[in-house]
């Protein structure tokens, strides 16, 4: 820098210049430094998502620097004062906003922080954290606080989805819990279940008609098969039942139960079935995906007293990556959505999770077990269910069955012999149970078959090599201490290749795929059975 002074002389006349001459170098550079270092700041401030903020204690004038207008999406003049930051914040984060400043400019604190969020310009929300620090006077009076704000709207973001999938994981634990307890309850009470409706049969046969106690044997056997279907129930939701897997078209099924879903929800609700016509195909248990439509069909109905719409609508529909990554348990694919919805009292948040636990109600009767029980259908048959209410507008439940490209399969009907009676074959019965296999033995002896007994695996395994004649017949439990009915099946087909099986269960353990068990064509049956059942069971596959 060069600076020039004149120097004139006593009548006025320019005598000399002066020059001055001052090196800068020392300086540019350091205006150069500052320069590149604000550049720096802004390039740092702007990738970070933060942005500097100064507010004048004395004064309330505040001062955002640019980022906040692309944050909060406000021209600089909509965020001049406090009274128009504060306007962006809801009441509660309001109050924490006044405390953060009153105790700044009281001195009783130096620095602070806290979390708070707006309604950006364009309706959407946005997360900040804000730190500030304080800074007095020369006389240690409080002056202004200067800090950053950073955006932190992704990261809540994550939080809250986080959160959802920990709480979906939880639920799914629990119901995952609460089904091997409520599987195991029901294998045992089937056992239970087939002594008593067998020996109310074998009894009941053997009464006179007028016998005083046939009364009494008929209730208990009523009282029986009242507790079979709360077993049945609990299979369904404990996902152990076995199930009879068939393609099937959902819109026909649908049409099929028209009429009966209109007599049961009443003249008084307005039943409306939207179907896509390109729906795909599905493979489920018939019965078991009517009992899932019934099941809800009456929870809707009992959700509107007064009246209302009921609307079943089916479609096509992908589940993407964005889709599963939110929901526990669900894979990618192609699914064939059945949605219904009703206009009823709708649901609090607490009511809906826990509306698929067994034997939770809000109505006052009933078992509680309608919900769990389509709960456990849709899970065993591969699909997902999910539940949108709020209190006073309705609620919809959505399913999610895997769509499949398979043909419909022909029915083949089997003509069954009228005979249910032995003709002298040999049937072994494998039964850890004592008074199952007791029972069992008494029902074909009548029938006039031969029986050879075991109480477990080991000893079927040793009757089956010590037996010389043939034995037509092995009837096994699935569910035994040591060794699986399947596991020993495998064994006793090496000995005795020619051998016939009829697995009878209280529940399908893990050694069969609960899906597949039917379709390969397995014979079963499920306990409590009647005696006519055992007998009709049998006959059919002894004459396969």
């Amino acid at each position: 820098i060069v600076s020039c002074t004149p120097v004139f002389n006593k009548r006025g006349q320019l005598e000399k210049i002066i020059h001055i001459s001052t090196d800068i170098t020392g300086l540019k550079k350091i205006e150069v430094a500052l320069r590149e270092s604000q550049e720096r700041y802004q390039i740092a401030v702007s990738s970070s998502k933060s942005g500097a903020w100064e507010i004048n204690v004395q004064t309330g004038k505040v001062y955002m620097d640019h980022s906040f207008t692309k944050f909060y999406g406000y021209t600089e003049k909509e965020l001049e004062n406090l009274e128009q930051l504060f306007g962006l914040l809801d009441s509660q984060e309001r109050n924490e906003a006044n405390q953060f400043i009153e105790q700044f400019a009281k001195g009783e604190v130096e620095e602070n922080s806290f979390i708070y969020h707006i309604h950006r310009k364009d309706g959407a929300i946005a997360w900040f954290q804000t730190n500030g620090i304080l800074v007095r006077d020369e006389t240690g009076q409080p002056l202004r606080i200067v800090g950053i704000s950073r955006d932190i709207t992704e990261q809540k973001r994550a939080e809250k989805e986080m959160a959802a999938l920990q709480e979906q994981l939880q639920q799914s634990q629990r119901m995952e819990a609460i089904g091997r307890l409520a599987g195991g309850i029901a294998h045992d009470f089937n056992n239970l279940l087939t002594i008593i409706q067998g020996n109310c049969e074998l009894s009941l046969n053997i009464l006179p008609e007028k016998d005083p106690l046939k009364a009494n044997i008929e209730e208990i056997s009523l009282s029986a098969e009242r507790a079979a279907t709360l077993t049945r129930q609990l299979l369904a939701f404990s996902r152990r039942q076995l199930m009879e897997m068939k393609v099937m078209d959902l819109n026909m099924t649908l049409h099929n139960l028209d009429k009966m879903l209109r007599r049961v929800i009443g003249e008084d609700i307005e039943l409306i079935t939207i179907l896509a016509k390109d729906l795909g195909k599905i493979k489920a248990d018939q019965g078991q995906i009517e009992q899932v439509i019934m099941n809800l069909i009456l929870n809707a109905r009992d959700a509107m007293p007064r009246g209302g719409s009921l609307i079943m609508e089916t479609s096509n529909f992908e589940l993407d990556e964005h889709y599963v990554q939110a929901h526990i348990n669900v894979a990618p694919g192609q699914y064939v959505l059945l949605s219904i919805s009703d206009t009823g009292c709708g649901m609090t948040p607490d009511i809906k999770e826990k509306i698929f636990d067994p034997f939770f109600t809000t109505k006052g009767k009933g078992t509680g077990l309608g919900l769990s029980t389509v709960y456990g259908i849709v899970k065993q048959t591969g699909g997902s269910i999910s539940v949108y209410s709020e209190p006073s507008k309705g609620t919809t439940f959505k399913i999610y069955l895997p769509r499949i490209d398979e043909p419909f399969q022909k029915e083949k009907k089997q003509k069954m012999k009228e005979s249910m009676s032995g003709g002298g074959e040999t049937v072994l019965i494998v039964e850890d149970d004592d008074m199952v296999r007791k029972l069992a033995v008494r029902i074909l002896q009548q029938r006039g078959y031969k029986i050879i007994e075991a109480e477990n695996p080991k000893q079927a395994l040793s009757l089956c090599k010590k037996q010389s004649g043939k034995i037509d017949l092995i009837l096994t439990d699935v569910v035994m201490p040591s060794m699986s009915g399947n596991e020993l099946v495998k064994k006793i087909k090496k000995i005795r290749p020619e051998i016939k099986v009829l697995y009878m269960s209280g529940y399908p353990d893990n050694s069969f795929n609960h899906h597949a068990f039917l379709e390969k064509g397995i014979n079963y049956i499920q306990k409590p059975f009647s005696t006519a059942n055992l007998a009709q069971k049998i006959r059919k596959v002894l004459d396969k």
